[in-house]
């Protein structure tokens, strides 16, 4: 069968690469590697379709190495094996691995010794958070690059080369339609290659219209508007529905983000909505978070849309209070102001006059703990909302202990 346009499509050299220019543009990282002719085992971490196969085939075409290209998961360990004799035989190779986030340890143990003598290069690929799903061994030994999403005028960019391929010959379409299916696409490079192409072969008269899109599009279009935040905007929905303790409009937009299969920007920003929204009001919810998180990992679509929508469900109707993270936030903008002072004497490690407070009743004594300068500050202001109304009763306490003493 014939190559899908897309494949047809893959850059020849980082040139031709579309987007990434934080990496590839003049005197970028990446760029300044090809210049040097010099390679280091490294990780391409983002969504799918947004080149990290293409960023790997071009950098190999560019230094003109030999190369072999693995999955992790689909090879098995006799693969790796014969892609190690070849490095051996030749001196050395670049191998290029998709799905590393899921390498054995099998398979690991035998790379490992390879990556660490220079006999291979690693070029890995995933769509995973490469600081949470890739083994710290491998990890330590690349170097972790972080591919940014496609913008609508990236895509448009691709799908005006595209128009131009031989494959597409004849094709009839205006740029109303090419920012329509640029706009479905999201940040999925090789989606807008792919419905041009199902468009192309679909008609009779080579003509795409946005109504012949509209026929065959199965994607929902929910996150880019005409200034590109559509995307931003349904995560901002997210979170604000959930701080104001709108259910129903939390699960609407989760809905939004599973239907797009966007799991990690809501692990992310779930976790951060636990301790910045809700913190010390109901602060089991980020080991319910997290929890929820790893069963959602377990088991995946669809299935993974009911542990999230049960914790998503807590979440906004969990008593709110973002009281932690604004004293740290005050204590951190003192630092960084250098309003700090010395550390107390009796509380330095030499101090011979230190007060233990296990050696006091309720374990706790009145001494001194902040600077002079700073004493008297306080970046705590507690709340008397869920279970921080009883961290408040204490803290009261304490404060009156602190004044009679």
């Amino acid at each position: 069968m014939d190559k899908p346009l897309a494949l047809k499509l893959a850059p020849n050299s980082i040139r031709e690469v579309i987007g990434q220019k934080h990496l590839l543009g003049e005197r970028k990282i990446l760029a300044n590697l090809i210049k040097n002719k010099k390679l280091f085992s490294m990780i391409l971490y983002g969504k799918p379709g947004i080149g990290k196969t293409s960023i790997a085939n071009a950098i190999v075409k560019d230094l003109d190495v030999r190369y072999r290209f693995l999955n992790a998961v689909i090879n098995n360990k006799k693969d790796f094996d014969i892609v190690i004799e070849e490095a051996k035989m030749y001196g050395g190779i670049v191998l290029i691995m998709d799905e590393i986030h899921r390498l054995n340890k099998d398979k690991q143990d035998l790379l490992l010794p390879q990556l660490e003598s220079g006999l291979i290069t690693l070029i890995g690929m995933t769509t995973s958070n490469p600081y949470h799903r890739i083994n710290p061994a491998i990890r330590s030994r690349c170097h972790l690059f972080e591919l940014h999403e496609l913008t609508t005028e990236d895509i448009l960019e691709g799908l005006h080369r595209a128009i131009k391929h031989p494959d597409l010959e004849g094709i009839k379409i205006d740029e109303e339609t090419l920012k329509y299916i640029a706009n479905l696409a999201g940040n999925d490079l090789r989606y807008a290659y792919n419905l041009l192409e199902l468009a192309f072969y679909g008609t009779n008269d080579k003509k795409i219209t946005i109504s012949l899109i509209k026929s065959i599009n199965t994607k929902p279009v929910f996150f880019h508007d005409k200034n590109e935040d559509g995307y931003y905007d349904v995560l901002s929905a997210f979170q604000k529905s959930i701080r104001g303790s709108d259910v129903d409009a939390a699960m609407h937009y989760l809905a939004r983000l599973i239907e797009a299969g966007d799991l990690d920007s809501i692990y992310r920003r779930m976790s951060v909505i636990a301790y910045e929204d809700i913190g010390l009001a109901n602060p089991s919810m980020g080991l319910k978070v997290m929890a929820a998180i790893e069963a959602s990992e377990l088991v995946g679509l669809p299935e993974a849309r009911i542990p999230l929508g049960t914790v998503v469900c807590e979440l906004a109707l969990s008593p709110k209070s973002n009281t932690a993270h604004l004293a740290l936030d005050k204590a951190l903008e003192d630092i960084e102001t250098g309003n700090c002072g010395n550390v107390p004497d009796h509380i330095k490690t030499t101090s011979k006059t230190y007060k233990y407070p296990h050696d006091y009743p309720n374990a706790y004594v009145p001494q001194q703990y902040l600077p002079d300068n700073i004493k008297h500050k306080k970046y705590y202001h507690p709340k008397s909302i869920g279970y921080e109304a009883t961290l408040k009763e204490i803290y009261n306490k304490l404060e009156k202990l602190k004044k009679e003493s």
